[in-house]
C-alpha cells in the first residue's frame, strides 16, 4: 500500500509538472475548473479501478464445479436439458446439438423451449446466464 501512494504521488507530480511545462499559468486562468474537474476525475477513475481490482473475488480455478441439484429439482429440469443448456453455454447450434445427441433438430428446439419456459427466459444468452448463476450448468 505505501509503494503505491508513493507511485500515486509521483505520478501526480509528473502531471503538475507537464501542466507547469504547458504554461501552466495561461491554462489555469482560462480553464482552472475543467483542468482541476479533469484531475479530480482521473484520481477517481484511479482509484476506483485500484478498488475494484483488490475487492473484486476471483474464483478458484482448482474447486470443481457443483452441481446445483436442489436448483434442477425445484425448476423440475430434465437430465437432457441440463445437458442441452451445457451445449448452448459452448456455444453450439441446434444442428449441432442434435447431431452430438443423436436426436433431431425438432427434438432439440423442444428441449430448448422447455428450458426456456422453466427458467423463466425468451433467449439463449438470458438462459445460459441465469443456469450459470443458478449452478445448473458450469
Amino acid at each position: 500500500m505505501p509503494k503505491q501512494i508513493v507511485i500515486y504521488a509521483f505520478v501526480l507530480a509528473l502531471a503538475t509538472a507537464a501542466l507547469n511545462w504547458l504554461e501552466y499559468r495561461f491554462l489555469a486562468r482560462a480553464f482552472s475548473l475543467q483542468i482541476y474537474l479533469a484531475i479530480l476525475a482521473i484520481g477517481f477513475v484511479a482509484l476506483g479501478v485500484w478498488a475494484g481490482h483488490r475487492l473484486t473475488a476471483r474464483a478458484n480455478p482448482d474447486t470443481p464445479f457443483v452441481r446445483n441439484e436442489a436448483a434442477i429439482r425445484s425448476l423440475e429440469l430434465t437430465p437432457r436439458e441440463v445437458e442441452i443448456l451445457q451445449a448452448l453455454a459452448s456455444g453450439a447450434s441446434n444442428k449441432t446439438i442434435a447431431r452430438e445427441l443423436g436426436i433431431s433438430p425438432h427434438t432439440v428446439k423442444t428441449h430448448v423451449a422447455n428450458a426456456y419456459q422453466k427458467l423463466g427466459v425468451e433467449r439463449r444468452m438470458q438462459a445460459v446466464e441465469k443456469a450459470r448463476l443458478l449452478a445448473v450448468i458450469g
